[in-house]
């Protein structure tokens, strides 16, 4: 009789190391959706009802950029865990994670500086500026809102059932 002891302890020790993988991938998905969530409903709503207008401003301005470097690397840790479980049926999470990441950068990279410009322009008068400032916050809330039913998504398909 054949001894598969060796390769079935490997096995095991596999399924747990891919279990944790899994599961450390599902705290940091996890801590970036409450921490968009947090923002959104507490923290920004919170900061222009307490703070004079100028200061809230000058804060949310200061917050953007550590907001999305900070949940985009929660984001990447999540995507780098879950890309060895893409073949055992993560590659929905990971995708969504991978589009996620991707809209953390294009938000800070590409729509943060363009959005400030439009505000300062806004400030100093020009009616255009506040025109494109309207229009590319308002893109930036709905990259913001798909991000976060992404999580939720990628989310829910790691805890359902089996």
């Amino acid at each position: 009789m054949l001894d598969f002891s060796i390769a079935t302890t490997a096995t095991t020790e596999t399924a747990a190391m891919n279990h944790y993988l899994e599961l450390l991938a599902v705290l940091a998905l996890a801590l970036t959706w409450g921490g968009m969530t947090f923002f959104s409903a507490v923290m920004a709503p919170l900061v222009f009802t307490k703070l004079p207008y100028k200061t809230a401003a000058a804060f949310i301005r200061a917050v953007f950029p550590r907001y999305y470097l900070t949940l985009g690397s929660t984001t990447l840790i999540a995507l780098l865990l879950l890309l060895p479980g893409v073949g055992r049926g993560l590659a929905w999470p990971a995708a969504l994670s991978a589009l996620t990441l991707a809209g953390f950068v294009l938000a800070r990279q590409v729509l943060m500086p363009q959005i400030n410009r439009a505000r300062d322009g806004e400030a100093a008068g020009d009616r255009g500026a506040a025109l494109r400032f309207q229009r590319l916050h308002r893109l930036s809330v709905v990259i913001n809102g798909l991000q976060w039913l992404a999580l939720l998504s990628a989310l829910w398909i790691l805890w359902r059932p089996a």
